[in-house]
């Protein structure tokens, strides 16, 4: 559908002109009536089918001018890469309209994003925890919101901001509409949904597992992580099609140890991206690889969720992923805006299961090719390949003790502390045979 078709202002097709967008996903199209009818919503679909322009397009098309300084629309997102996107969207939609957007996040000082919050804002983006602090504080009231959206709720209940998450809906006003928008439905998802919504209505673009057909997967079984750095690197340097490569693995340290071997040959090619680096950092690292600065990107599952990177051209999982739901969120971040997209998957002996997990999800198998026989199979393996030695439990059995009372021994009769005190009477009849009186008198 195109998006004339829909009751938009004409600020809002202008903006849309402007970033080449002109058709809607099917999210957008079930989204947008939905939500301008004021119910509840709770949206499923994947990574990459524009959830965000989804809600925000309704929300905007709602919004009414106001002199309040106080937010009218909320939206709570799991990361603060996550925050610097919505607030880029929001500014970017909202081009010919006079919206005042802020983005709030930790792991910077507040007293950088106090006066933001202060000056007036209409739509606030904001991680739980950061928005907490502005509401205890008193710096930001939640009394004028309209329209509550929570973004990659599935990704916030697993890093564990439940207990926030209702902590803020305590805190807004009673009349308002919730809008929930996520890739997956789990437990906690449902138990939130039947707490705090209201007769919600649920739209479903594309049920859970449902890889996008504009990816083409590939896997290659290898042995152990020195012979996944040699294929990752011939493919690299092999293959000019590679031109925006995204590399995922499971953790840091696997992050960090792939980065130290890929560095000193991809020289000023090569960025990395974790939790434990810096907000300054991760946000240099990201706008480099998005601006295409260095075509190779390394991070951990935290890109996979919700980010809008343009014109991945492979996505190359490391490790197969535990959870099967990442491998989805992780592919998804190229193929994307109706383009084709490679996912490249390493599979070792040990990822049989979680690969059977996957490929039960997606319903489709992950078509494995042979090694170009020019990779070198490593034989070496790492600290934490190699196999565990088990020994065996000969801890000796300790005879139990005997049941006794406390350690006693009867002191010397020097060190003996009796209490006999003796009075000065009876110390006179022990020295003189008799009684001895101080002359008492007769009566």
């Amino acid at each position: 559908m195109n998006f004339t078709e829909l009751n938009i202002n004409s600020s809002l097709i202008n903006a849309l002109n402007d970033l080449g967008i002109t058709q809607t996903t099917t999210i957008q199209e079930r989204a947008y009536p939905a939500v301008m009818s004021g119910r509840d919503i709770v949206g499923i679909a994947q990574t990459g089918t524009g959830k965000t322009i989804a809600y925000l397009l309704p929300c905007l098309r709602l919004w009414k001018f106001t002199k309040e300084k106080n937010p009218q629309i909320l939206v709570v997102v799991p990361t603060r890469e996550l925050v610097v996107q919505v607030v880029e969207q929001v500014e970017q939609l909202t081009k010919y309209m006079h919206v005042r957007v802020v983005g709030v996040y930790g792991g910077v000082n507040m007293i950088r994003q106090t006066p933001l919050v202060v000056a007036g804002v209409d739509v606030l983006v904001a991680t739980p925890g950061r928005l907490l602090d502005f509401v205890l504080n008193g710096s930001l009231k939640l009394k004028s919101i309209k329209r509550f959206v929570i973004d990659e709720v599935d990704e916030m209940l697993n890093l564990g901001f439940r207990p926030q998450l209702i902590r803020i809906i305590d805190l807004l006003p009673t009349r308002r509409q919730n809008l929930m928008f996520s890739a997956t439905i789990s437990e906690d998802l449902k138990d939130l949904v039947h707490d705090f919504f209201v007769e919600p209505l649920e739209i479903e673009a594309s049920p859970t597992g449902t890889p996008l057909e504009n990816i083409k997967q590939i896997g290659f079984k290898v042995p152990n992580f020195n012979t996944k750095v040699n294929l990752l690197e011939y493919l690299i340097l092999n293959n000019p099609e590679f031109s925006k490569v995204l590399v995922f693995t499971s953790t840091k340290k696997m992050a960090n140890d792939l980065y130290d071997e890929l560095a000193p040959k991809f020289v000023d090619q090569i960025g990395l991206i974790h939790s434990n680096k810096s907000q300054n950092n991760r946000f240099d690292t990201l706008g480099n690889f998005k601006g295409n600065v260095i075509p190779i990107l390394i991070a951990t599952d935290i890109v996979a969720r919700g980010l809008d990177i343009s014109d991945v051209s492979h996505v190359v999982n490391f490790d197969v992923p535990e959870v099967a739901e990442n491998y989805m969120h992780r592919i998804g971040r190229t193929g994307r805006a109706d383009k084709n997209g490679v996912s490249i998957t390493f599979i070792t002996k040990a990822d049989t299961e979680n690969r059977t997990n996957i490929e039960a999800l997606m319903s489709r198998k992950i078509p494995i090719v042979s090694l170009p026989p020019d990779v070198v199979v490593s034989k070496e393996l790492t600290m934490d390949e190699m196999p565990q030695v088990k020994m065996k439990n000969t801890l000796v059995t300790i005879p139990k003790k005997e049941e006794g009372g406390a350690a006693f021994h009867e002191k010397s009769e020097k060190n003996s502390q009796v209490n006999n005190k003796i009075r000065r009477k009876e110390s006179m009849r022990m020295k003189y045979g008799k009684p001895k009186t101080r002359g008492q008198k007769k009566k």
